[in-house]
This record gives structure tokens, C-alpha cells and sequence, in this order.
């Protein structure tokens, strides 16, 4: 097995525009300021390892446009000297969101444009020269032609994570939150061939097809032992992990079961939640490729989220190892439940 971490998928340049209110059909509102920035899993989760860890062998796999935006995530990518950009491919056109920020409602509308990373497949993964202990690819329901079927594994991203592992690697996904029924039919055949399955609670919802919350749209934590079960049948091999807002809930290879809490933020201290649960899934993958028992690892998942909230932008916020460490230990220890099951 080798060194260091395999981070693939999706890169994509985010356009914050603030707009007045967002118009209805045929009318007219006025932007305000337009910024942008890097998001998807690649850009978001190989800034956070190298932020975190600057001696970590870093490798990122995706596709860029040879365009303004696509220079401007190598540009972003290159600050870190331990991040690898050379299986970047640059061809067609760099993916891009639009975000229309409602100054009046507060409210955000995203407009998704696929770009390259709709082309990203198999063949851009040679595991010949693709040197790491772990795989974290994402976003499942985001990568159109890795989401595509596959005779024989189900999809064709379940074929690559067969792939991965036959090569001794091991492997983790994310996937996107959308509203659709495309969870059971796209995801699940890629689960079979995971290590590690780092997920929120809507997504595991949506995958096992059990209601999460309660009236009041809270996480209802009596079903997640169940949530939790469920994608074990469904072929997790070693740990599965969900994070919502106020806690996470984590299985290990041998059924133990665990409840976290949350730090406790003070409200005020909150600059923005963007990137957090990119932030959260870095922290526990560090924690498994470190060696960490799944406690651990939650708890520092925990910690590099809430170091990233205390930022407006998706790793601005995420620090070193030591000082995300002494974060974690300048709060009250967070409630926690175990059991085994």
C-alpha cells in the first residue's frame, strides 16, 4: 500500500453574486458584488489535508478547462507544496456555480454548471503512477459519467472503487445532497466497495431510505443505530460515519456504536458553514490514515469543522493538526453515547 492520500472528482469555481432579491419569471433585480472562489470535494477536502498536514503526500485527480477558472484552481492548488495537481486534466470547460445570494430573504439559489468534471471517468485514474493509501472520491450524483451504469458493478464508479481496491487501496466517497430518488439506484452500488462511508444525514436518509428526522426537522437519533446498520448490510467494510449539525454518529469494523456531540461554538463566533462537512469527512479520513481508533477520529472531524465555521470560506478557517487539537481541548468534552449493536 502507499503513502498519502488519492483526492478525485469534482473541481468547480463558485460566483458569489448578491443580488437585491431574486426576481420572479421576466423581472429584473440589480447584483450587488460578484466574488468567487474554489469549491467541490477536490479543491475543498485537498486544501484542508494540506492545511492541516503539510508534510502529507497529497495527490488530486480531476478536470479543469483550459480556461480563466481553470488557472485559477491550479493557482489555488499550487499554494501547497504537498498537493500534486499533474493527473489534473485540462480539457473542455471548468465547472462552475452560481450562487445568487437574496440580500432581503437571506436565502441562496444555486445554478450548477457540470463543465469537465461531467467527463471525468475510469481512465483518468492510472494506478500505475496513482501512489496512495487512500481513495476519497466525490461527489457521487455530481460526476455524470462516473454515475452512469455498469453491467457488471452497478455503475461505473463502483467499478473504479473495485478498481482501488484490488490495487490495495482504500476508499471513501462523498456524495452530493439533492432531492431525488437517484440515492438507491447511484450510490448504493458503489457502498459494496468502501472502506470508509463518511456521509450526512440526509444523504444516509435518502440511501437507506429511512426517515431521519423529526416533526420539527432535528435528527432523530433513536433511528441512527438503524441508519448505520442498514449501510453496513449494504457492504461498508470498515467504518461508517454520518455528521449533522449537532452530532455525529459513527459504526466501527467490530459494532461499536458511538453518539458525539457537537462543540459547543458560541453563535457569535460563526462567520459561515461553507465547506464544513468537506471539512468534517477530511478530519476522520486523516484520523484512519494516522491510525486513529473511530472515536478518535470523529472527535477530530469534529474539531477541524468547527475550526473551519470560524471562517467565511470553505478552508480558510481549517488549521494544523496541533492547533486544531488545542481547539478541540479549549471546549467542554462533547456528550457521548456508545453501545455496541
Amino acid at each position: 500500500m502507499g503513502s498519502g492520500i488519492i483526492v478525485a472528482g469534482n473541481l468547480i469555481v463558485d460566483l458569489l453574486k448578491k443580488i437585491d432579491i431574486y426576481p420572479d419569471a421576466n423581472k429584473l433585480t440589480t447584483i450587488r458584488s460578484v466574488s468567487r472562489s474554489t469549491g467541490g470535494l477536490v479543491n475543498n477536502c485537498a486544501v484542508d489535508f494540506a492545511r492541516i498536514d503539510p508534510t502529507l503526500p497529497l495527490k488530486a485527480v480531476g478536470r479543469v478547462g483550459d480556461d480563466e477558472y481553470g488557472e485559477f484552481i491550479f493557482e489555488n492548488l499550487r499554494r501547497y507544496e504537498n498537493i500534486d495537481t499533474s493527473a489534473i486534466k485540462v480539457e473542455g470547460q471548468t465547472s462552475f456555480t452560481d450562487v445568487m445570494y437574496d440580500s432581503e430573504r437571506r436565502t441562496r439559489t444555486y445554478f450548477q454548471f457540470r463543465g469537465a468534471n461531467a467527463d471525468l471517468d475510469i481512465g483518468d485514474f492510472d494506478f500505475d503512477r496513482l501512489d496512495g493509501a487512500i481513495l476519497h472520491v466525490g461527489y457521487i450524483l455530481l460526476l455524470d459519467r462516473l454515475d452512469e451504469p455498469d453491467p457488471e458493478y452497478g455503475t461505473r464508479m463502483a467499478r473504479l472503487l473495485a478498481t482501488a481496491k484490488s490495487r490495495g487501496i482504500k476508499t471513501s466517497v462523498d456524495v452530493v445532497s439533492e432531492e431525488s430518488d437517484r440515492y438507491q439506484t447511484i450510490v448504493r452500488p458503489s457502498l459494496k466497495y468502501l472502506d470508509y462511508c463518511i456521509i450526512n444525514e440526509i444523504e444516509a436518509g435518502k440511501i437507506t431510505g429511512i426517515n431521519v428526522n423529526l416533526p420539527d426537522g432535528s435528527v432523530n437519533d433513536d433511528v441512527m443505530p438503524e441508519v448505520c446498520c442498514r449501510l453496513r448490510e449494504y457492504g461498508v467494510s470498515d467504518w461508517i460515519v454520518i455528521h449533522a449539525r449537532d452530532a455525529s454518529y459513527g459504526l466501527d469494523r467490530d459494532g461499536t456504536y458511538y453518539q458525539l456531540g457537537a462543540l459547543d461554538i458560541p453563535r457569535e463566533l460563526i462567520k459561515g458553514t461553507t465547506g464544513a462537512g468537506d471539512a468534517f469527512c477530511t478530519g476522520v479520513l486523516y484520523g484512519a490514515y494516522k491510525d486513529m481508533s473511530l472515536l478518535e477520529a470523529m472527535k477530530f472531524g469534529t474539531a477541524v469543522a468547527s475550526c473551519c465555521i470560524l471562517e467565511p470560506g470553505a478552508s480558510d478557517g481549517v488549521r494544523s493538526y496541533d492547533e486544531t487539537i488545542k481547539l478541540y481541548s479549549s471546549y467542554p468534552e462533547p456528550e457521548l453515547v456508545t453501545k455496541k449493536l
